[in-house]
Protein backbone atom coordinates (compact mmCIF):
# COMPACT_ATOMS: atom_id res chain seq x y z
CA UNK A 1 0.00 0.00 0.00
CA UNK A 2 1.13 3.55 -0.65
CA UNK A 3 2.29 5.62 2.29
CA UNK A 4 0.95 9.11 1.70
CA UNK A 5 2.74 10.77 4.60
CA UNK A 6 5.86 12.84 4.06
CA UNK A 7 8.90 11.36 5.76
CA UNK A 8 11.71 13.33 7.33
CA UNK A 9 14.05 12.19 4.55
CA UNK A 10 11.84 13.45 1.75
CA UNK A 11 13.58 15.76 -0.73
CA UNK A 12 13.01 19.49 -0.63
CA UNK A 13 9.88 20.98 -2.22
CA UNK A 14 10.38 21.48 -5.93
CA UNK A 15 12.65 18.45 -6.28
CA UNK A 16 9.80 16.47 -7.85
CA UNK A 17 7.73 18.05 -10.59
CA UNK A 18 4.67 17.00 -12.59
CA UNK A 19 4.42 17.45 -16.37
CA UNK A 20 0.87 17.32 -17.70
CA UNK A 21 -2.21 15.78 -16.09
CA UNK A 22 -1.87 12.48 -14.25
CA UNK A 23 -4.11 9.94 -12.59
CA UNK A 24 -5.68 11.92 -9.71
CA UNK A 25 -4.46 9.49 -7.04
CA UNK A 26 -0.91 9.72 -8.43
CA UNK A 27 -1.06 13.52 -8.43
CA UNK A 28 -2.29 13.47 -4.85
CA UNK A 29 0.48 11.15 -3.65
CA UNK A 30 3.37 13.05 -5.23
CA UNK A 31 2.00 16.30 -3.83
CA UNK A 32 1.63 14.84 -0.36
CA UNK A 33 4.94 13.00 -0.28
CA UNK A 34 7.16 15.38 -2.23
CA UNK A 35 5.32 18.71 -2.47
CA UNK A 36 5.50 18.21 -6.22
CA UNK A 37 5.14 21.31 -8.38
CA UNK A 38 3.22 21.45 -11.68
CA UNK A 39 5.39 22.50 -14.61
CA UNK A 40 3.96 24.98 -17.12
CA UNK A 41 2.89 23.61 -20.49
CA UNK A 42 5.28 26.03 -22.20
CA UNK A 43 8.90 25.42 -21.21
CA UNK A 44 9.67 29.08 -21.92
CA UNK A 45 7.39 30.07 -19.04
CA UNK A 46 9.43 28.10 -16.50
CA UNK A 47 11.25 30.24 -13.93
CA UNK A 48 14.99 29.38 -14.04
CA UNK A 49 15.25 29.30 -10.26
CA UNK A 50 12.37 26.84 -10.02
CA UNK A 51 13.76 24.80 -12.92
CA UNK A 52 17.10 24.41 -11.15
CA UNK A 53 15.41 22.66 -8.19
CA UNK A 54 13.84 19.90 -10.27
CA UNK A 55 15.56 16.52 -10.03
CA UNK A 56 12.64 14.28 -11.00
CA UNK A 57 9.68 14.68 -13.34
CA UNK A 58 6.58 12.50 -13.20
CA UNK A 59 4.70 12.52 -16.50
CA UNK A 60 2.58 10.37 -18.80
CA UNK A 61 3.11 8.77 -22.17
CA UNK A 62 0.79 11.30 -23.75
CA UNK A 63 2.72 14.34 -22.49
CA UNK A 64 6.28 13.23 -21.72
CA UNK A 65 9.28 15.50 -21.33
CA UNK A 66 10.07 16.84 -24.82
CA UNK A 67 13.35 18.43 -25.86
CA UNK A 68 12.64 22.03 -24.85
CA UNK A 69 11.38 21.13 -21.39
CA UNK A 70 14.24 18.74 -20.72
CA UNK A 71 16.76 21.37 -21.82
CA UNK A 72 15.17 23.86 -19.40
CA UNK A 73 15.77 21.54 -16.41
CA UNK A 74 19.56 21.66 -15.78
CA UNK A 75 19.59 19.31 -12.78
CA UNK A 76 17.07 16.74 -14.00
CA UNK A 77 18.04 13.19 -13.04
CA UNK A 78 15.00 11.05 -13.86
CA UNK A 79 11.76 11.04 -15.86
CA UNK A 80 9.24 8.59 -14.43
CA UNK A 81 6.67 7.86 -17.10
CA UNK A 82 3.12 6.73 -16.31
CA UNK A 83 2.60 4.48 -19.32
CA UNK A 84 4.50 2.00 -21.42
CA UNK A 85 5.09 4.36 -24.36
CA UNK A 86 7.76 7.03 -23.90
CA UNK A 87 8.12 8.43 -27.42
CA UNK A 88 6.99 11.87 -26.16
CA UNK A 89 10.15 12.11 -24.02
CA UNK A 90 13.48 13.08 -25.59
CA UNK A 91 15.25 9.86 -24.66
CA UNK A 92 18.30 10.67 -26.79
CA UNK A 93 18.92 13.86 -24.83
CA UNK A 94 18.25 11.99 -21.60
CA UNK A 95 20.85 9.35 -22.41
CA UNK A 96 23.37 12.00 -23.44
CA UNK A 97 22.91 13.87 -20.16
CA UNK A 98 22.76 10.80 -17.94
CA UNK A 99 19.06 11.27 -17.16
CA UNK A 100 17.25 8.03 -16.44
CA UNK A 101 13.82 7.33 -17.92
CA UNK A 102 11.37 4.73 -16.66
CA UNK A 103 8.03 3.41 -17.88
CA UNK A 104 5.36 0.94 -16.73
CA UNK A 105 5.59 -2.21 -18.86
CA UNK A 106 3.87 -5.52 -18.11
CA UNK A 107 1.17 -4.11 -15.82
CA UNK A 108 -0.93 -2.86 -18.74
CA UNK A 109 -0.20 -5.69 -21.18
CA UNK A 110 -3.36 -7.69 -20.53
CA UNK A 111 -5.81 -4.80 -20.73
CA UNK A 112 -4.28 -3.42 -23.95
CA UNK A 113 -4.31 -6.92 -25.47
CA UNK A 114 -7.94 -7.33 -24.39
CA UNK A 115 -8.72 -4.05 -26.15
CA UNK A 116 -7.05 -5.30 -29.33
CA UNK A 117 -9.13 -8.48 -29.17
CA UNK A 118 -12.31 -6.45 -28.66
CA UNK A 119 -11.50 -4.27 -31.65
CA UNK A 120 -10.80 -7.31 -33.82
CA UNK A 121 -14.10 -8.90 -32.86
CA UNK A 122 -15.94 -5.66 -33.51
CA UNK A 123 -14.49 -4.96 -36.95
CA UNK A 124 -15.24 -8.51 -38.07
CA UNK A 125 -18.68 -8.86 -36.47
CA UNK A 126 -19.66 -5.15 -36.38
CA UNK A 127 -21.24 -5.41 -32.95
CA UNK A 128 -21.14 -1.64 -32.39
CA UNK A 129 -22.74 -0.90 -35.74
CA UNK A 130 -25.40 -3.56 -35.21
CA UNK A 131 -26.27 -2.10 -31.82
CA UNK A 132 -26.71 1.32 -33.42
CA UNK A 133 -28.87 -0.37 -36.06
CA UNK A 134 -31.13 -1.75 -33.31
CA UNK A 135 -31.20 1.47 -31.25
CA UNK A 136 -32.12 3.50 -34.31
CA UNK A 137 -35.22 1.34 -34.84
CA UNK A 138 -34.03 -0.10 -38.15
CA UNK A 139 -34.35 -3.79 -37.20
CA UNK A 140 -38.08 -3.86 -37.90
CA UNK A 141 -37.36 -2.91 -41.51
CA UNK A 142 -35.01 -5.84 -42.06
CA UNK A 143 -32.10 -7.73 -40.56
CA UNK A 144 -28.58 -6.42 -40.11
CA UNK A 145 -26.21 -7.29 -42.99
CA UNK A 146 -24.06 -10.39 -42.66
CA UNK A 147 -20.62 -9.87 -41.17
CA UNK A 148 -17.31 -11.76 -41.15
CA UNK A 149 -16.15 -14.69 -39.00
CA UNK A 150 -13.17 -13.93 -36.76
CA UNK A 151 -12.44 -17.50 -35.69
CA UNK A 152 -9.90 -19.26 -37.93
CA UNK A 153 -8.89 -15.97 -39.56
CA UNK A 154 -5.27 -14.93 -40.15
CA UNK A 155 -4.04 -12.31 -37.69
CA UNK A 156 -0.90 -10.39 -38.59
CA UNK A 157 0.80 -8.60 -35.69
CA UNK A 158 3.19 -5.75 -36.41
CA UNK A 159 5.53 -5.89 -33.43
CA UNK A 160 5.80 -8.83 -31.06
CA UNK A 161 6.81 -7.41 -27.71
CA UNK A 162 4.93 -8.06 -24.49
CA UNK A 163 1.65 -6.68 -25.83
CA UNK A 164 2.06 -8.23 -29.27
CA UNK A 165 2.61 -11.66 -27.77
CA UNK A 166 -0.42 -11.26 -25.48
CA UNK A 167 -2.52 -10.36 -28.53
CA UNK A 168 -1.17 -13.40 -30.37
CA UNK A 169 -2.12 -15.75 -27.53
CA UNK A 170 -5.65 -14.37 -27.49
CA UNK A 171 -5.98 -14.72 -31.25
CA UNK A 172 -4.65 -18.28 -31.11
CA UNK A 173 -7.44 -19.13 -28.66
CA UNK A 174 -9.85 -18.36 -31.52
CA UNK A 175 -7.97 -20.84 -33.74
CA UNK A 176 -6.51 -17.96 -35.71
CA UNK A 177 -3.32 -18.33 -37.71
CA UNK A 178 -0.84 -15.89 -36.19
CA UNK A 179 1.86 -14.18 -38.25
CA UNK A 180 4.15 -11.40 -37.09
CA UNK A 181 6.73 -8.92 -38.31
CA UNK A 182 9.68 -7.69 -36.26
CA UNK A 183 13.22 -6.66 -37.19
CA UNK A 184 14.42 -10.12 -36.22
CA UNK A 185 12.50 -13.35 -35.50
CA UNK A 186 11.55 -13.87 -31.84
CA UNK A 187 13.24 -17.11 -30.82
CA UNK A 188 10.86 -17.96 -28.00
CA UNK A 189 7.70 -18.23 -30.17
CA UNK A 190 6.49 -20.65 -32.83
CA UNK A 191 4.38 -18.25 -34.89
CA UNK A 192 5.62 -17.52 -38.40
CA UNK A 193 7.88 -14.51 -38.85
CA UNK A 194 7.22 -12.38 -41.94
CA UNK A 195 10.12 -10.13 -42.99
CA UNK A 196 8.17 -7.04 -44.10
CA UNK A 197 5.06 -5.12 -43.08
CA UNK A 198 3.83 -5.17 -46.69
CA UNK A 199 4.05 -8.95 -46.92
CA UNK A 200 2.48 -9.33 -43.47
CA UNK A 201 -0.47 -7.18 -44.55
CA UNK A 202 -0.83 -9.12 -47.80
CA UNK A 203 -1.16 -12.42 -45.93
CA UNK A 204 -3.44 -11.18 -43.11
CA UNK A 205 -7.17 -10.82 -42.66
CA UNK A 206 -6.47 -8.27 -39.94
CA UNK A 207 -3.28 -6.32 -39.32
CA UNK A 208 -2.77 -5.37 -35.66
CA UNK A 209 -0.32 -2.56 -34.92
CA UNK A 210 1.60 -3.21 -31.69
CA UNK A 211 4.95 -1.46 -32.18
CA UNK A 212 6.30 1.41 -30.05
CA UNK A 213 5.84 4.97 -31.24
CA UNK A 214 8.70 7.28 -32.14
CA UNK A 215 10.71 8.34 -35.16
CA UNK A 216 11.64 4.78 -36.13
CA UNK A 217 8.00 3.75 -36.63
CA UNK A 218 6.46 7.05 -37.75
CA UNK A 219 4.14 6.33 -40.69
CA UNK A 220 5.20 2.68 -40.82
CA UNK A 221 1.70 1.67 -41.91
CA UNK A 222 1.52 3.68 -45.10
CA UNK A 223 -0.47 3.56 -48.33
CA UNK A 224 1.57 0.62 -49.63
CA UNK A 225 0.87 -1.46 -46.52
CA UNK A 226 -2.81 -0.60 -46.65
CA UNK A 227 -3.07 -1.55 -50.34
CA UNK A 228 -1.41 -4.87 -49.50
CA UNK A 229 -4.00 -5.46 -46.76
CA UNK A 230 -6.63 -5.28 -49.47
CA UNK A 231 -10.40 -4.76 -49.67
CA UNK A 232 -11.13 -7.74 -47.38
CA UNK A 233 -8.57 -6.80 -44.74
CA UNK A 234 -8.98 -4.87 -41.49
CA UNK A 235 -6.54 -2.61 -39.60
CA UNK A 236 -6.45 -2.49 -35.79
CA UNK A 237 -4.21 0.01 -33.98
CA UNK A 238 -3.65 -0.05 -30.21
CA UNK A 239 -0.08 1.27 -30.37
CA UNK A 240 0.44 4.93 -31.28
CA UNK A 241 -1.45 7.05 -33.78
CA UNK A 242 1.86 8.14 -35.31
CA UNK A 243 2.58 4.61 -36.57
CA UNK A 244 -0.27 4.81 -39.11
CA UNK A 245 -0.35 7.39 -41.90
CA UNK A 246 -3.78 8.72 -40.96
CA UNK A 247 -4.41 10.48 -44.28
CA UNK A 248 -3.51 7.30 -46.17
CA UNK A 249 -5.85 5.32 -43.92
CA UNK A 250 -8.75 7.69 -44.59
CA UNK A 251 -8.08 7.53 -48.33
CA UNK A 252 -7.97 3.72 -48.23
CA UNK A 253 -11.26 3.53 -46.33
CA UNK A 254 -13.02 5.96 -48.66
CA UNK A 255 -11.71 4.14 -51.74
CA UNK A 256 -12.73 0.73 -50.39
CA UNK A 257 -9.10 -0.41 -50.43
CA UNK A 258 -9.53 -1.98 -46.97
CA UNK A 259 -12.60 -3.43 -45.27
CA UNK A 260 -12.50 -1.33 -42.12
CA UNK A 261 -10.50 -0.37 -39.05
CA UNK A 262 -10.53 -0.48 -35.27
CA UNK A 263 -8.65 2.41 -33.66
CA UNK A 264 -7.84 3.21 -30.04
CA UNK A 265 -5.16 5.78 -30.92
CA UNK A 266 -4.94 8.72 -33.31
CA UNK A 267 -2.29 10.99 -34.78
CA UNK A 268 -3.40 14.17 -33.00
CA UNK A 269 -5.31 13.10 -29.90
CA UNK A 270 -7.88 13.99 -28.78
CA UNK A 271 -8.73 15.25 -32.27
CA UNK A 272 -10.31 12.60 -34.49
CA UNK A 273 -10.71 13.55 -38.17
CA UNK A 274 -14.42 13.69 -39.05
CA UNK A 275 -13.72 11.54 -42.13
CA UNK A 276 -12.76 8.67 -39.79
CA UNK A 277 -16.19 8.65 -38.16
CA UNK A 278 -17.69 5.97 -40.37
CA UNK A 279 -19.74 2.83 -39.83
CA UNK A 280 -16.86 0.61 -40.94
CA UNK A 281 -14.49 2.08 -38.32
CA UNK A 282 -14.65 1.30 -34.60
CA UNK A 283 -13.34 4.28 -32.63
CA UNK A 284 -12.23 4.26 -29.00
CA UNK A 285 -10.89 7.29 -27.04
CA UNK A 286 -7.50 5.74 -26.16
CA UNK A 287 -8.85 3.44 -23.45
CA UNK A 288 -6.55 0.47 -24.03
CA UNK A 289 -5.22 0.42 -20.47
CA UNK A 290 -8.25 2.19 -19.01
CA UNK A 291 -9.28 -0.11 -16.19
CA UNK A 292 -9.12 0.76 -12.51
CA UNK A 293 -6.89 -2.20 -11.74
CA UNK A 294 -4.36 -1.45 -14.46
CA UNK A 295 -4.19 2.28 -13.77
CA UNK A 296 -3.57 1.57 -10.08
CA UNK A 297 -0.79 -0.87 -11.00
CA UNK A 298 0.71 1.75 -13.35
CA UNK A 299 0.56 4.34 -10.57
CA UNK A 300 2.30 2.03 -8.12
CA UNK A 301 5.07 1.17 -10.58
CA UNK A 302 5.57 4.85 -11.44
CA UNK A 303 5.96 5.60 -7.73
CA UNK A 304 8.27 2.62 -7.22
CA UNK A 305 10.63 3.99 -9.87
CA UNK A 306 10.53 7.49 -8.40
CA UNK A 307 11.13 6.28 -4.85
CA UNK A 308 13.93 3.96 -5.90
CA UNK A 309 15.80 6.73 -7.65
CA UNK A 310 15.43 9.20 -4.80
CA UNK A 311 16.68 6.51 -2.40
CA UNK A 312 19.66 5.67 -4.62
CA UNK A 313 18.35 2.19 -5.36
CA UNK A 314 18.12 0.26 -8.68
CA UNK A 315 15.16 1.23 -10.83
CA UNK A 316 12.45 -1.42 -11.30
CA UNK A 317 11.74 -0.62 -14.97
CA UNK A 318 14.23 1.66 -16.74
CA UNK A 319 13.70 1.99 -20.49
CA UNK A 320 16.36 0.24 -22.60
CA UNK A 321 17.98 3.45 -23.85
CA UNK A 322 18.84 4.58 -20.31
CA UNK A 323 18.89 1.25 -18.46
CA UNK A 324 22.68 1.20 -18.29
CA UNK A 325 23.01 4.54 -16.53
CA UNK A 326 24.33 4.24 -13.01
CA UNK A 327 21.85 4.93 -10.25
CA UNK A 328 22.57 8.13 -8.35
CA UNK A 329 22.70 8.13 -4.59
CA UNK A 330 21.30 11.16 -2.77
Amino acid sequence: MTNSTTSASSPAPGTVAQAGPLLPSLERIIQQEYAAVRLPDDAAALDPADAAKVRAVVTSGRVGVPSALMAALPNLEIVTNFGVGYDTTDVAQAAERGIQVTNTPDVLTDCVADTALGLMLDVFRRFGASERFLRDGRWESGGFPLTRRFSRSTVGILGLGRIGQAIARRAAAFDATVLYTTRRPVESVTWEHIPSAVELARRSDVLVVAVPGGAATDGLVDAEVLRALGPDGFLVNIARGSVVDEDALIDALEAGEIAGAGLDVFAHEPHVPPRLIRDDVTLLPHVGSGTRETREDMRDLTLANLRAHLAGQPLPTPVPETAGLAALTH
